[in-house]
């Protein structure tokens, strides 16, 4: 596909399976290195912890376009597309 790695922001498991299923996400390239279960959950600091782990994925792989995500209370979302150039 045209995106190289996918970052989500698990808040609960469930929530995360739901967008895999739902978004057919790639499992090979989605959350590769543990996603916010495994590696913590900073309090007001989910999207810099995701913004910085797909920056620094450039310096690790090939890959052109990655994408990251979180979901915000009360049933909200927020998305960032970093694009190698």
């Amino acid at each position: 596909g045209d995106v190289d790695r996918v970052e989500i922001n698990e808040a609960f498991a469930a929530q995360f399976l739901s967008c895999a299923k739902e978004l057919d996400l790639d499992m090979n390239i989605t959350n590769i290195h543990g996603g916010a279960i495994s590696l913590g959950h900073p309090l007001g600091a989910s999207g810099s912890r995701i913004t910085a782990h797909l920056a620094n994925e450039f310096s690790q792989s090939d890959g052109k376009i990655h994408v990251g995500a979180a979901c915000i209370g009360g049933g909200q979302g927020i998305a960032v597309v970093l694009e190698r150039v």
